[in-house]
């Protein structure tokens, strides 16, 4: 059995095994599981609480997730604000996957989202870029209600959205699958001229050309540049995703576990890019993430869900240490300390 939620896994299990980044940080019966919170908080929420800093495993020795230097958050009033979410509730059948969800996001800021699985998270940004529908509540981006509208049309008014797995052409060179993300802002698109290679159409690749060569630098492929996308490793593909959808300009981009499935190495690696892709676009991040060192070291602010409710708003020192995140994630269930012979 695989499984993140400790609750669960201790009501079922007799013997643990605890993983992260490829490291089994601890093995043994699930009643000495139980009496080890230090492995369970420095995984899941203590080495968050100190931004990024070394947090301790099963062995002695410690993780270092170098945090890029913070800066102050954005002032989040009305006039300043890119995206607001009102009342959002979507429901599967009996199950609640968002249960009245509120929150605004400023200009510039980096939200991060935490939640065990099945928080509701992914539902959200379901929700948010259009892709679900919710039962209730509303969504505006830059002041406009788009809660009808399709992912097609948040997209042109300035959503991006990232998955889980990046959807590339893997038979396409990188400079070419970025070049490819730039169709939608051609001047130009008169395939005739673009046949005769007229002046237009020439200068109209030239700038193309460089506007690719910007995006190869700011994500660091320069290396890659000339590479198929089916070469790449899966966080050298993550990059390109990112590339692409930078590429279309957006003003609010929404990241789902960009940390997912690939390296420690390319994870540490992933802050310092967050940021300069902020620092650069002037665009305004959401982003789930199950690495506390890497969400808590980017995110101006953060929310924690759980059950598909907002448990926790505020800075990330302070959302780590809250009481119901820490219970939502460690948990408190008396079937899982009955099972595992805890007192």
């Amino acid at each position: 059995l695989v499984e993140q939620s400790v609750n669960v896994a201790l009501t079922v299990a007799e013997t643990a095994y605890f993983m992260e980044k490829g490291e089994i940080r601890f093995r043994g019966p699930t009643s000495e599981l139980l009496e080890r919170p230090d492995v369970l908080r420095s995984v899941f929420l203590e080495g968050a609480a100190t931004d990024g800093g070394p947090t301790a495993n099963g062995n002695g020795r410690r993780r270092t997730t170098p945090s890029p230097e913070r800066e102050p958050a954005p002032p989040n009033d009305a006039a300043d604000t890119v995206l607001e979410v009102q009342g959002l509730t979507k429901a599967f059948g009996g199950i609640r996957a968002t249960n009245d969800v509120d929150f605004s996001l400023a200009r510039g800021e980096i939200l991060g989202f935490i939640g065990p699985n099945g928080a509701g998270k992914t539902t959200l940004f379901d929700q948010i870029s259009g892709f679900l529908v919710p039962d209730a509540g509303r969504i505006f981006l830059g002041g406009l209600d788009v809660t009808g509208a399709g992912p097609d049309s948040r997209a042109r008014l300035g959503l991006g959205r990232s998955f889980q797995d990046a959807r590339l052409f893997p038979s396409m060179t990188v400079t070419d699958t970025i070049k490819m993300a730039l169709e939608r802002r051609l001047p130009l698109r008169d395939p005739i001229a673009a046949a005769l290679h007229l002046p237009e159409i020439q200068e109209t690749e030239r700038a193309l050309d460089a506007t690719v060569d910007d995006l190869v630098e700011l994500m660091g492929l320069q290396s890659f540049a000339d590479k198929f996308v089916g070469e790449l490793s899966t966080g050298s593909r993550r990059i390109v995703d990112l590339a692409c959808i930078v590429a279309h300009e957006p003003d609010v981009i929404l990241f789902d576990e960009p940390s997912s499935g690939i390296a420690q190495r390319e994870t540490e690696a992933l802050g310092p890019l967050l940021r300069r892709i902020r620092a650069s676009t002037g665009a305004s991040l959401l982003v789930i993430e199950h690495d506390m060192p890497l969400i808590t070291g980017i995110s101006d602010r953060l929310i924690a869900l759980d059950l598909g409710t907002v448990i926790a708003d505020g800075s990330p020192r302070d959302v780590v240490s809250h009481p119901l995140v820490v219970s939502a994630y460690l948990g408190t269930n008396d079937a899982a300390i009955s099972r595992s012979g805890g007192n």
